[in-house]
């Protein structure tokens, strides 16, 4: 029997292939898109349990504008986002210890890339107990 259903958004295919690869070992049904409008999409399509989200798409600050707009529509907000980025290395900020904040950076989970399959799996594992 298949577990959560998680949606990967994030631009780099390579980087989508490597995380459903090690999510559907552990049997999580996963789909993705590659920017933000394929994300959203998605998520009217099929409700995923999850959401693991990049920052740095379309634009640098595409993830950002997205999990902002999730969290304040009452159809999406009790859905975790989990962010996994680059983002940190890029600008010199220490992002995890903002994840959490509902204005500036509302997420359920933050980790930088690369990330483990174990981490990977760790996280995703304790967002969903959650819900």
């Amino acid at each position: 029997m298949a577990k959560a259903k998680i949606l990967i958004i994030d631009d780099d295919p390579d980087i989508i292939e490597a995380m459903r690869i090690i999510l559907e070992s552990a049997d999580y049904k996963v789909n993705s898109g590659l920017n933000g409008t394929q994300g959203l999409e998605h998520i009217d399509e099929e409700r995923p349990d999850l959401i693991i989200l990049d920052v740095m798409m379309s634009t640098m600050n595409e993830g950002f504008v997205l999990s902002r707009e999730l969290k304040r529509n009452p159809k999406y907000k009790q859905i975790p986002i989990l962010m996994v980025t680059a983002i940190g290395q890029k600008v010199g900020i220490d992002f995890a210890s903002a994840a959490g904040d509902d204005t500036w950076l509302p997420v359920d989970g933050f980790l930088n890339k690369p990330v483990s399959p174990e981490i990977l799996l760790e996280k995703v594992e304790s967002l969903l107990q959650k819900r």
